[in-house]
């Protein structure tokens, strides 16, 4: 406890446990913390299935508080040869994209960026685990195309 405008000094070396004094409080707008699934991998990934299956895209983040908002970020090199097809963002079983779809309607090869941002309000301090599933909607549908980094990014932001 300190006077109303007053500067706390630490020494040096020395650590200030704010935990042990009671609650603390981030400021609104804060970043709490981030957890990122990162695909880095050579090999390309598909489907021709027409439901959803999961990538390798999935991590799991545990709030602090239960009124924080997650940023969520996705970033997915595809490719559709022959058709088009689809990716969604899960938490748990709620879907949080509707879909984010890619490919043309002809038949010629389409590279492109599945990439969105969201935001998520989970109302929990529980472990939650957000992913990536992906479909083809006709012919095949290429997630991790070209060798390219993917990645699922979670951001907790203090309210």
């Amino acid at each position: 406890s300190h006077p109303s405008g007053e500067v706390i000094k630490i020494a040096a070396g020395k650590t200030l446990d704010l935990h042990s004094q009671g609650t603390t409080k981030m400021p609104a707008g804060s970043v709490l913390q981030i957890v990122s699934s990162i695909y880095n991998g050579a090999n390309d990934y598909g489907t021709t299935s027409t439901s959803y299956i999961d990538t390798q895209l999935s991590v799991a983040i545990t709030p602090k508080f239960a009124n924080s908002k997650i940023l969520v970020e996705m970033v997915m090199n595809t490719q559709t040869p022959n058709g088009r097809g689809e990716s969604r963002i899960l938490r748990g079983a709620v879907d949080l994209t509707g879909y984010s779809w890619i490919g043309p309607n002809a038949s010629h090869v389409f590279w492109g960026i599945n990439a969105g941002t969201w935001e998520d309000s989970p109302s929990t301090t529980s472990a939650i685990t957000y992913k990536v599933q992906s479909k083809a909607l006709s012919g095949a549908y290429y997630y991790h195309s070209g060798g390219l980094i993917s990645s699922l990014v979670l951001t907790e932001i203090a309210q």
